[in-house]
C-alpha cells in the first residue's frame, strides 16, 4: 500500500503577492493591513482573497500567525525552524528567538503530566527599545 498523496496547492498570483509583501515587512501584520498595502501597490486583491491566501500560507507552514490581545490574527513570514517571538505592542516590531531552556522546560512539564507529542507556541509582548525611548522623550 502506498502513502496517500498530498494535494499540491496551486500557487496563485494573489498568494504570491501576499507572500512577497510579507517578505518585505518586519513584524506581524493583520489581513486588513496587508490588504491596504497591496491596494496601495496597485494589486487588485480582495480582502476575502487575502484571508484565504494567508490561511493557505499558514497551512503550508510558510507564514506564522498569532492572536493579539484583542483576538485579531496577525501574520508574518518567519524562519522554518521552531522559534518564539518578542513582539512590540506599540509598533509591531518582532524578533525571532530560539531558546533551548524553554524547549527543555516544555518537555519536562509535559513529561511530568504524562503528555506526549507536545507542541507549543510562545510569544512575549512588550515595548521595544525605540518605542520605549520615544515614550520616555514625550514625558
Amino acid at each position: 500500500m502506498s502513502a496517500p498523496e498530498v494535494p499540491v496547492r496551486r500557487q496563485t498570483r494573489q498568494r504570491t503577492a501576499v507572500l512577497a509583501l510579507l517578505d518585505e515587512l518586519d513584524g506581524f501584520r493583520t489581513a486588513q493591513d496587508l490588504h491596504a498595502l497591496l491596494r496601495e501597490r496597485g494589486d487588485a486583491v480582495g480582502l476575502a482573497t487575502v484571508y484565504r491566501a494567508l490561511q493557505a500560507l499558514v497551512d503550508d507552514g510558510l507564514v506564522d500567525v498569532l492572536r493579539s490581545e484583542d483576538g485579531e490574527a496577525a501574520y508574518r513570514r518567519c524562519s522554518p525552524v521552531h522559534h518564539h517571538h518578542l513582539v512590540c505592542r506599540s509598533c509591531g516590531t518582532t524578533v525571532e528567538v530560539a531558546d533551548p531552556p524553554v524547549e527543555r522546560w516544555a518537555a519536562r512539564v509535559a513529561a511530568e503530566h504524562g503528555f506526549a507529542d507536545v507542541q507549543h507556541q510562545l510569544e512575549v509582548f512588550g515595548t521595544c527599545r525605540a518605542c520605549a525611548a520615544a515614550a520616555a522623550a514625550q514625558r
